[in-house]
């Protein structure tokens, strides 16, 4: 049971948080920098290493980056000095190669690369030089769209193919041949997909959109929450496999039409950012799924809207807190463009460590990644 306080937005559980998706709750304005420890690494460029900065990985050594478009490219910089170390590219349809989209998962512990290639739908392994080790397929007719280092000897992986069926979501395998090592049962009612079907009959075609921000498996310390948007509870999963209730969600998913999804997003030592997204979309702008900023404030027990700024600008520069997790330790990443560092500069916007950063880019420079950390 959830007791609620004095205020609408207060709660008195410390262990189990409810959110209701219809309500509006009262604004509140963060700075980043007040509960973060923030970093910027400065990608080397040079004419090997000219990158477009997608943050793959951040380990303690290095960090792992890629290019928007699909031309295969790896990048592995130095975490400290941003110095480019090596550049992988093994696009190609061999039995040792990858091809189309993909994503890349860093196994330090035990100093390995994965590559998730969705297109064939399969996981190959390399070191850190880009020398292949092995590789191993999806579980049949599934379809890994997340794939993160459960432990030293298995991934988590989330099952695309799983939203519009009543197959488990969120499944362990291991690291060295994919074999199944749990299938992890999210409980709920009925399925309900987050994909908005749209018909036009006058062209008789059928559109299908997805909201933007679904992250299935978030990294919380060494625990990770679990997010079916089929079930009104989100849940906690630690590495010895329990599964305890984290945020309940009302009203309950199957009562609502449209849908008001919850989706988590970045969680610190005191705050919780998630987003409630209305399932519905306009055919002659094909856009859809509104979504509303929310965020819980563990010290105060409260609910918000909120807006976070980042502290190294003199103006009200705001820090998308909807950007996918990395790790335990590091809750959010952000890319900023080499150019517009160099225009901020130049109009007087920068302060600290960002303004001394930018005073020595150009303008075509590689992008610098801004990290923020759990403060220590």
């Amino acid at each position: 049971m959830i007791i609620a306080g004095c205020s609408e937005n207060r709660q008195t559980n410390d262990d189990l948080i409810t959110i209701d998706v219809t309500k509006s709750y009262p604004k509140k304005e963060l700075i980043l920098q007040d509960f973060a420890d923030v970093e910027y690494i400065v990608l080397e460029t040079t004419d090997e290493f000219v990158t477009q900065g997608i943050v793959q990985a951040i380990g303690k050594d290095i960090i792992i980056v890629k290019n928007r478009f699909t031309d295969g490219d790896i990048f592995i910089f130095d975490r400290t000095t941003g110095k480019g170390l090596w550049k992988i590219n093994r696009l190609g349809h061999g039995g040792e190669e990858y091809a189309g989209s993909f994503s890349v998962i860093y196994d330090e512990n035990n100093d390995e690369i994965f590559v998730n290639n969705y297109a064939s739908k399969k996981v190959l392994v390399y070191n850190t030089n880009g020398s292949f080790i092995r590789s191993f397929k999806h579980k049949e007719d599934s379809f890994f769209s997340k794939v993160i280092s459960f432990d030293r000897n298995n991934l988590f992986c989330y099952d695309l193919s799983s939203i519009d069926t009543n197959i488990n979501s969120f499944i362990i395998i291991s690291k060295q041949d994919g074999s199944i090592t749990k299938e992890i049962q999210i409980p709920f009612i009925k399925k309900i997909s987050i994909m908005l079907r749209i018909r036009d009959e006058d062209k008789d075609m059928t559109y299908v959109l997805g909201p933007a921000n679904h992250y299935p498996i978030i990294p919380y310390n060494d625990d990770w929450i679990l997010v079916e948007p089929s079930a009104d509870t989100l849940y906690r999963y630690d590495l010895n496999h329990n599964m305890t209730p984290f945020i309940i969600r009302t009203p309950s998913i199957p009562d609502m039409d449209p849908e008001v999804f919850l989706f988590m997003s970045i969680l610190t030592d005191r705050y919780f950012f998630m987003e409630s997204v209305k399932k519905t979309g306009n055919l002659q702008t094909m856009q859809g799924f509104p979504s509303t900023n929310l965020i819980y404030d563990k010290q105060e027990k409260a609910i918000f809207e909120y807006t976070v700024y980042n502290n190294d600008y003199a103006d009200k520069r705001l820090v998308s807190m909807k950007s996918e997790p990395i790790s335990g330790e590091i809750f959010t990443w952000q890319l900023m463009e080499a150019y517009k560092l160099v225009e901020d500069y130049e109009k007087g916007l920068l302060k600290g460590r960002l303004k001394e950063i930018a005073s020595k880019l150009d303008e075509e420079d590689n992008p610098v990644i801004m990290i923020a950390k759990h403060r220590k």
